[in-house]
């Protein structure tokens, strides 16, 4: 990960909703680094040094069971921040946090980031707010893994995907939305074939773009409605004058 110049940390929607001094005191530590795809952030169990503000990454949480096998819990991207656990008081996580889509973050300590949660309220009920949407990603990412088809499945994770990216292109190929998934190869190339046939999406070479995002909300399961409306109800990136949940 290195140090480029790139995007404003503003368009990390959490950040962008702060009022002018809290944006001032967050600016000050925030330091913009290059996530490239497959980058592992964290490791489960490992200690956490420093959160990560997405701003046209994505980044994939992720459970391995102990015979090494993975499926995606929920995704971050310019919604919100990774690590969010160190904001709950724990110095660790047990997920892996590995980069879905390339692109820049802006990378925060820890130290500052639990001196502005201790001190400043705007931030904190934020933060807590924008935990609460992550949580509920996570719910009916495992419902829709347990009683939805591939094929809706990754309606909801492309959706999912739009909505924290700055564009309708994703960085991806077919292999790593099965492991995303927690499903086969085959069943993903089958799913996007029969997409880009309806001309809700072109994929070349792992390249995704969405040319429908409409029928890929039609064809979805209720999951993707879930999370979209909890998220935007919370509104943890709206008004400057939220001081309370």
């Amino acid at each position: 990960m290195t140090n480029p110049k790139g995007p404003a940390p503003l368009q990390n929607r959490l950040l962008g909703g702060l009022s002018g001094d809290a944006q001032k005191r967050i600016l000050s530590h925030l330091k913009l680094v290059e996530l490239s795809l497959g980058d592992v952030i964290y490791e489960s169990g490992q200690h956490i040094d420093y959160v990560y503000f997405p701003v046209d990454s994505i980044v994939s949480l992720l459970y391995t069971t102990v015979n090494g096998a993975s499926a995606e819990i929920a995704i971050v991207g310019n919604d919100g921040l990774v690590g969010v656990s160190v904001a709950l008081g724990a110095d660790s996580t047990l997920n892996q946090a590995v980069v879905q889509s390339h692109g820049r973050a802006y990378r925060m300590p820890v130290a500052e980031l639990k001196t502005e949660l201790n001190n400043h309220s705007e931030f904190r009920v934020r933060t807590l707010r924008y935990t609460q949407a992550l949580i509920t990603q996570m719910s009916q990412t495992a419902v829709c893994n347990r009683h939805h088809s591939i094929d809706q499945q990754l309606c909801r994770w492309l959706l999912l995907s739009l909505d924290r990216l700055p564009d309708n292109h994703i960085t991806m190929t077919h292999e790593l939305i099965a492991n995303m998934l927690g499903v086969r190869r085959e069943g993903v190339t089958h799913s996007a074939s029969k997409l880009q046939k309806l001309g809700a999406i072109h994929y070349q070479r792992g390249h995704i773009t969405v040319t429908d995002r409409a029928l890929l909300e039609k064809l979805t399961c209720e999951c993707y409605g879930v999370v979209k409306r909890e998220t935007d109800r919370l509104e943890y990136w709206g008004s400057s004058t939220l001081t309370s949940l």
